[in-house]
């Protein structure tokens, strides 16, 4: 599928049922009583938030999950009604938006817990709130033994339901799963103690991507998956026994097309220069739009479902290729970064891998400024 809308010639195609695709297929995963909750923070991974999120409910997920209260406000102002977790940390002062809002916090601080329970009292509601448990990530959450006192703290607090708690793995893409059971089983024993002192939460989670297709007995009651929604696996130790549809193409157009004479420089600080007639075409997008300044002199774009290698620095706003190779280059012929054309694909992972990355950071690193143009059944159905 080939974009055909006015302005500059660099946009990301969204296939929206590859997102469907990619909800069913980790659905298949699970249980039927287990629900799944689809990750958009960060705009969808670069997605974008908006159509990823209608998309993903519309094919069997049932929670949203974002990492900042703002992320959760955009989707509410945006019209979604689903339940919406917050996974990450908010300061006290934005309860009242939380509230407001209706969105799930995860809730780790008295302050926010008092800070939530006076913004519900104002409204006349009651707070749903999660709690996260750090298992041995060593980042966000309770410690398991600051589990206990803080839950029963909050029993405390009016205007608070502790609805779930929940735990995230460090190494659940890795090929040994040693530490992904070591964390489940903190996580449980965790959990038995509060039972032990008569509290029990409707929602357990704790399965990301990899753990969602690959460790079953982390499912709980709910899944949240975010890697994998978008067709990529969270790294090559993930077996790929889930068939997953990437749903990002980046694309751009030829702007010029010329020969320049051996012994030309081409890009900043002249780290290519011609060896004999090159022909040399200009495409208008960069490291501002998501081409990552790593692929100077290393990446491709695919011109005519060939390879044209980038020579050069990528600039900010636009990079050169080689196409003495490619017989027929001419203006406003599609390149491509990220997907296919003809036999030829050029994925997120090989991006990544040229810039010693991962493929998260390079759907995330696609820009604002570069337009979203939304795909079903190869149609275009919508711009952003």
């Amino acid at each position: 599928m080939t974009a055909d809308f006015r302005g500059r010639p660099a946009w990301a195609e969204i296939d929206l049922d590859a997102i469907a695709a990619n909800v069913r297929a980790l659905r298949a995963c699970t249980g039927p009583g287990v629900q799944l909750a689809a990750v958009v923070k960060a705009n969808a991974y670069g997605h974008g938030m908006e159509a990823v999120a209608g998309a993903a409910l519309e094919a069997g997920a049932t929670w949203l999950a974002v990492n900042t209260a703002d992320e959760g406000v955009r989707l509410r102002v945006a019209g979604f009604a689903c339940r919406v977790l917050v996974m990450g940390y908010a300061a006290a002062w934005e309860a009242g938006k939380i509230v407001t809002n209706d969105l799930t916090p995860t809730l780790n601080t008295m302050e926010l817990a008092l800070g939530l329970a006076s913004a519900a009292a104002a409204s006349g509601k009651t707070v749903n709130v999660h709690v996260k448990l750090d298992t041995g990530l060593g980042r966000f959450g309770l410690l398991p033994e600051e589990v206990l006192p803080f839950v029963q703290a909050l029993s405390g607090i009016p205007r608070l339901r502790l609805e779930g708690i929940w735990t995230h793995f460090a190494s659940a893409d890795e090929t040994d799963k040693a530490y992904t059971h070591r964390q489940l089983a903190v996580y449980h024993h965790v959990l038995a103690s509060l039972a032990a002192h008569g509290i029990t939460l409707p929602l357990r989670h704790a399965a990301n991507s990899a753990a969602t297709m690959e460790v079953p007995e982390s499912h709980l009651d709910l899944v949240r998956c975010g890697i994998a929604l978008y067709g990529l696996y969270p790294s090559p130790e993930v077996g790929r026994g889930v068939a997953l549809r990437p749903a990002m193409a980046l694309k751009s157009r030829i702007a010029r097309v010329r020969t320049l004479p051996a012994g030309s420089s081409i890009s900043y600080n002249r780290t290519y220069t011609t060896s004999a007639p090159t022909r040399v075409a200009l495409v208008p997008i960069g490291y501002a739009d998501g081409l990552t300044r790593a692929l100077s002199n290393r990446g491709a774009l695919l011109v005519h479902g060939r390879r044209a290698p980038i020579v050069g620095r990528v600039c900010m706003d636009q990079c050169v290729v080689n196409v003495d190779h490619i017989p027929g280059v001419a203006q406003d012929d599609e390149a491509v970064a990220i997907g296919a054309q003809g036999d030829e694909e050029i994925t997120a992972d090989e991006v990544a891998a040229l810039a010693s990355t991962i493929n998260y950071e390079i759907t995330c690193n696609v820009s604002a400024r570069v337009p979203r143009v939304y795909l079903r059944d190869g149609q275009i159905v919508a711009i952003s």
